[in-house]
């Protein structure tokens, strides 16, 4: 049965900014099905940024129950992931659920899955997907050894990752805070 696969999710914080970048493909089998779809988003008062990848339909049944989470905890981000991740391990269904969140504002970052892991990397970088790997290298890499700002950073990491990640394209959306 063939599957949904994508995408290039890759985030991160620098210099009291953020930046958070998708590309936009979404790949049905060998098919690439869209190229232009929007994977992050900013939420809660344009205060947090946030991406998601994984299954369409699972990836924006977690994204959907996470902003109510934020709504219910007034903006609490540490809480409002803790809370979520819970109600994804004890809710039967729910656990079935194949798909990751990628998390970001000034102050944290943070991974979730849909079976109700939360990662909070210590470089505060985020990446998921099939690509997310790639970009994360390469945001790593150009945090330690250049002085540039996180948009740059993300958009370069999301175009080198789909130079060798065949699920992923150049079309990239871009979020930012600062």
């Amino acid at each position: 049965m063939n599957k949904f696969r994508s995408t290039t999710i890759i985030g991160l914080k620098k210099s009291n900014k953020c930046a958070m970048a998708s590309d936009g493909q979404v790949t049905f089998g060998d098919t690439i099905v869209k190229e232009t779809a929007k994977k992050v988003r900013k939420v809660y008062n344009n205060q947090i940024l946030v991406g998601f990848a994984g299954s369409a339909a699972d990836a924006f049944t977690l994204f959907e129950r996470f902003e109510n989470k934020l709504q219910e905890f007034h903006g609490n981000l540490p809480r409002a992931v803790v809370e979520l991740a819970k109600d994804w391990r004890q809710d039967r269904v729910l656990r079935r659920l194949e798909a990751l969140l990628a998390i970001l504002n000034l102050e944290y970052s943070y991974i979730v899955s849909g079976s109700g892991d939360v990662i909070e990397p210590d470089d505060s970088i985020v990446a998921i997907g099939s690509g997310g790997p790639i970009a994360l290298a390469v945001a790593r890499a150009l945090v330690k050894h250049t002085n540039l700002e996180p948009k740059p950073i993300a958009i370069e990491a999301i175009k080198i990752a789909a130079t060798i990640n065949i699920h992923t394209n150049q079309e990239i959306t871009i979020e930012t805070i600062e």
